[in-house]
């Protein structure tokens, strides 16, 4: 027996519940691991809640991260006792995922936890962390160096906000946060940020283009704020984009890209190839001041989990949320 989150969608509603389950409940797959820590992204809080299509299969065990050692498995890379750390390929949302005490998955989509960071420390970054720092190898690829120009990043407070102002800093950018929530102004400013400015600034509609500003961006909102930082983007500057917290929508123009030759770039880190994966949790063990972790994260027991998630979607968590599966 183990105890997972399961959420379920019937006759009797939707509903997410800590539930036992047996061995018998696990997928297939070629690994088991024994999960040690998981973490609540901003896709599992939508899972949890039901306020998003997030999950497409029933019953589904929520949970995009996870890190944890082998126990099982027939995979050539991995053995018994090897420490792995797994971020999204759909987990959580049509295969059973990491708020669990144990998953079962394909091999091709764990990577090798590094040496070093331990569990807990991994999903304290989590995909949050990853994904910001996907951010911060495009805006490298692209050229953006700390000599360009200030960085900005928006949804500051939130866990791929937090994670990039530290690597942004600790790599020498001149890092801008932008919050909604001025009491996390001092949060942001250990984190690294050289200054912090009101999310209000962007989210309302705004002209095609505006005054240069940003010499890069790493937009975590959508909406209205991706089409406002992409117009206030130097000359030649890089936004990436991996969030929709404003929203799906991008009512921007062409301007700030036929006119200032800006590049927006998509970053997608569900299906990235393993490749970059391995390179972006390399780059996490050298690039980030773990110090900093405790600053970002607050840890929670699974039976915890269900009520966080709302905590979550109504907007009042900071950083990153690490959910200790056994207890």
């Amino acid at each position: 027996m183990y105890k997972a989150i399961v959420i379920n969608k019937d006759e009797a509603g939707y509903r997410a519940e800590l539930k036992d389950q047996n061995d018998e409940d696990l997928p297939e797959g070629d690994v088991t691991v024994k999960v040690a820590y998981s973490t609540l992204n901003y896709k599992d809080g939508l899972a949890i809640t039901g306020k998003g299509p997030v999950v497409r299969k029933f019953p589904m065990v929520p949970g995009v991260d996870l890190a944890g050692s082998v126990m099982a498995s027939t995979h050539a890379d991995f053995k018994v006792g090897d420490a792995v750390v797994l971020n999204g390929w759909g987990v959580g949302e049509v295969h059973p995922g990491g708020l669990a005490q144990k998953a079962r998955l394909k091999g091709d989509w764990l990577v090798p936890l590094p040496a070093a960071f331990k569990p807990e420390q991994a999903m304290a970054i989590g995909t949050a962390g990853y994904t910001a720092m996907l951010c911060v190898m495009a805006l490298e690829r692209a050229g953006v160096t700390p000599d360009k120009g200030e960085i900005l990043v928006t949804g500051a407070a939130g866990g791929v906000g937090s994670v990039a102002v530290a690597i942004l800093a600790k790599l020498g950018y001149t890092v801008v946060a932008s919050t909604g929530r001025p009491a996390e102004g001092e949060y942001l400013k250990t984190l690294g940020a050289a200054e912090i400015v009101d999310r209000a600034l962007f989210t309302e509609p705004g002209r095609p283009l505006g005054k240069e500003r940003w010499a890069g961006a790493v937009d975590t909102v959508g909406s209205h704020t991706l089409a406002n930082v992409c117009a206030t983007t130097k000359y030649r500057g890089v936004v990436t984009c991996c969030g929709l917290a404003q929203g799906m929508d991008f009512p921007a123009t062409v301007a700030p890209f036929i006119l200032r030759g800006v590049t927006l770039v998509g970053i997608d880190s569900v299906m990235a190839p393993k490749a970059d994966r391995i390179d972006a949790w390399n780059r996490l063990a050298t690039d980030l001041d773990v110090s900093k972790l405790d600053l970002i994260t607050r840890e929670i027991a699974l039976s915890d989990a269900i009520d966080a998630a709302g905590q979550l979607m109504a907007g009042t968590i900071r950083g990153r949320v690490v959910v200790d599966v056994n207890r």
